[in-house]
Formats: C-alpha cells, structure tokens, sequence
C-alpha cells in the first residue's frame, strides 16, 4: 500500500501513514490518535497550536489531518490478515491494550 501523505511541517518533514503506522519522515510515531479532548496537556498544546482537534503522538493535527490520518489508518487496520502470525499480533495487542485500560504501565 502507498504511503498516505497527512502534511508537511514547517521544516519540511512528511507526515505519512506507511503501514498502518503514523510516521514522522518515514519514522513511525504511532498506530492511533488521540482526540485533544481526552489529551492530559490539552491546554499546552492549545496554547501553541489552536487548530489542533487530535494528537499523534507528539504531533498535533487539525481536523482535517486527523480525517486523513484516520481514514488512511482504518484502511490498514481494515485489511483482513489470517495467518497465524497476524492473528497472534492482534491478539497480543487486544490483550496490551486490556492490561492498560485495567492501571499496568
């Protein structure tokens, strides 16, 4: 699948989804973002980026990036894999993600 371009930073760096991952030229950032609303330093970023709705890690994206992003994400995600070793991953993720949601760290 072709790289999903999201934005350009002001220094001149891509901001892409490549592989069901959000990269920062090239360098993958995260698999998902996070509305501001549910942000611990929403107030900081506001103060610095006002147009920012969603975070991607430690880049902040205005709505109609994250519409972008997202989509581009949902369609990696939405790519049905059943080999063992994908059913495996998704399953450790499933399992992560519970751990967390629970308090571990």
């Amino acid at each position: 699948m072709e790289p999903v371009l999201v934005r350009t930073t002001q220094d001149n760096r891509k901001v892409e989804v490549i592989d069901g991952w959000l990269c920062l030229d090239g360098v993958p950032e995260v698999r998902e973002l996070v509305v501001l609303d549910e942000h611990p330093n929403r107030q900081a970023i506001l103060a610095r980026v006002p147009k920012a709705t969603h975070m991607a890690g430690r880049l902040p994206l205005t709505m109609a990036e994250a519409s972008v992003a997202q989509a581009a994400l949902r369609r990696m995600q939405d790519r049905f894999d059943g080999s063992p070793q994908a059913v495996a991953e998704r399953l450790r993720a499933a399992v992560w993600q519970k751990s967390v949601a629970e308090g571990a760290e």
